[in-house]
């Protein structure tokens, strides 16, 4: 087996009307969510992109077009499931993923270990082997003026050796 390494990163804005706030598939407020086209879930969408690219397919992007409405609203989970269903399809899997959220609000340690244990059975790892942790972006800039949130997603994985 060979084992690749993939970097994904999402940002959305926060939406104008009340939407849940969805993050690692996990509800973290009913009413002050992201804009997007799908439920928005800025680690979700970093963690497909990272095994996306460590596999060396297209971006969720053009697995989920954002003018597709049968895409509308979409759970984010099913995005990371497309991603791992294409890294099975190549033989491989996922050995580990570590994932960093960038907001000033809300608090996201509360939510850690519920976000760890919905993720861990997509990706077909034990909990231990999902990583998920918070940073502020000390006040600076769009995400420090509190108007959106970000997520960078890494992910090693194992897939079968060319010949």
């Amino acid at each position: 087996m060979t084992t690749l390494v993939g970097l994904g990163y999402d940002i959305h804005r926060f939406s104008e009307t009340e939407r849940p706030l969805w993050l690692g598939g996990v509800q973290v407020h009913p009413t002050k969510g992201l804009a997007g086209h799908s439920d928005a879930d800025v680690l979700c969408h970093a963690l497909a992109d990272a095994i996306l690219g460590a596999i060396g397919e297209p971006d969720i992007g053009y697995w989920f077009p954002p003018g597709d409405d049968s895409c509308k609203n979409i759970c984010s989970l099913r995005i990371v499931e497309k991603a791992v269903e294409l890294l099975q399809a190549q033989g491989g899997r996922v050995v580990n993923v570590d994932c960093a959220l960038i907001a000033e609000a809300p608090k996201i340690m509360p939510f850690v270990q519920q976000m760890k244990e919905t993720l861990a059975p997509i990706l077909g790892v034990a909990t231990r082997r999902v990583g998920v942790k918070a940073t502020t972006n000390e006040k600076l800039g769009a995400l420090g003026r509190r108007e959106g949130m970000a997520a960078f997603a890494t992910v090693a994985v194992q897939v079968p050796d060319e010949d």
